[in-house]
């Protein structure tokens, strides 16, 4: 058993429940809350999306909203303006240029304002449950802190975190090390004590 198949399985056991945080019920809801998760925590997103969602729960009712009412909206969030001119445009191109619907490859997310690889993966996998390894900011430091990675960009990590870890396992993975990172490996005052992975850890600037 490699050492990632060993951290692997003892987060797993540590952290079962491990999934996506982020409140939704279809992809486009789960697209439109990424968006707004950048910068700011699932917790305050889920605040504003249970109403935000309950009004305006699809596509359509998102285009019936102007730029500016869009903005008014989602103002609790950081930087509002530009994830509302973001989520804006996003809607009319899902309309125009993809049928309404939410698509499936990571190239044509990519395509969309506001969606960067990490959205796009979380996307793909967590929507449609399609392979892919989304590198936020606690799988950026909790892989570099064990030492899986010494890349210095989230898209550099990533790139080191398919090639170590199996594809069947991204998913698992990416939801372990942001469990592992909200709850145990944070980023001021990791934990180090009660850390079920201590051994296996090379504390990488700690």
């Amino acid at each position: 058993m490699t050492i990632i198949d060993i951290i692997l399985e003892k987060l797993n056991e540590h952290y079962p429940e491990a999934r996506c945080e982020l409140d939704y019920k279809t992809p486009f809801q789960l697209l439109i809350a990424t968006i707004l998760s950048a910068q700011a925590t699932d917790k305050s997103v889920n605040k504003l999306t249970e109403t935000l969602f309950r009004d305006y729960p699809d596509l359509n009712a998102f285009l019936s909203l102007t730029e500016l009412e869009i903005s008014d909206k989602i103002k609790e969030i950081g930087l509002y303006r530009s994830k509302s001119r973001n989520i804006y445009r996003l809607c009319h191109i899902l309309k125009n240029e993809f049928n309404g619907i939410v698509p499936k490859t990571f190239e044509s997310l990519m395509i969309l304002p506001g969606v960067g690889k990490k959205t796009a993966s979380v996307v793909l996998s967590v929507a449609f449950g399609i392979p892919a390894l989304a590198v936020d900011t606690h799988v950026f430091r909790v892989t570099r802190r064990i030492g899986l990675t010494q890349e210095d960009t989230p898209d550099k990590v990533a790139d080191d975190l398919m090639k170590l870890i199996d594809k069947d396992k991204w998913i698992v993975a990416h939801h372990l090390f942001i469990f592992h990172g909200r709850r145990t490996c944070k980023a001021r005052k990791p934990n180090c004590t009660i850390c079920v992975i201590n051994k296996e850890c090379k504390k990488i600037g700690i």
